[in-house]
């Protein structure tokens, strides 16, 4: 059973950080304004819009870094690389909720950090 809670939540942080790959990248001044509107100004869209994309490829090597764990045959090896791309991820919540908004650990760090205490049960218990 914590195998597949693990599964599952390391699927949802994946899939969150597809959504948020394709914010960035491709949606910075439509579904970006929405998600950013209060802690941005309107005017800033349109000229970070390359930052912005800057960033959500960077999470798209965390989404390949997950699913590349579940392609990986080897259970020692799929184990590793998941708890590195999942400690990544709650490296950079933490980082972003330090510097940038508080909201971050909660949104994208406490996903990660679920998923990364399953991932860690399942394989030692």
């Amino acid at each position: 059973m914590l195998h597949i809670i693990a599964i599952i939540l390391t699927i949802l942080v994946t899939i969150e950080h597809v959504y948020i790959l394709w914010m960035e990248m491709f949606a910075w001044e439509t579904a970006g304004k929405k998600a950013f509107g209060k802690s941005l100004p309107p005017e800033l869209f349109k000229p970070t819009k390359g930052l912005a994309a800057n960033q959500g490829l960077y999470n798209g090597f965390l989404v390949a870094g997950l699913v590349w764990s579940f392609l990986i045959n080897d259970p020692v090896w799929s184990f590793n690389v998941r708890v590195f791309f999942l400690g990544c991820i709650i490296v950079a919540a933490i980082y972003g909720g330090a510097t940038s908004s508080r909201s971050i650990i909660v949104k994208q760090g406490l996903p990660a950090i679920f998923a990364m205490i399953f991932v860690l049960l399942a394989y030692y218990l």
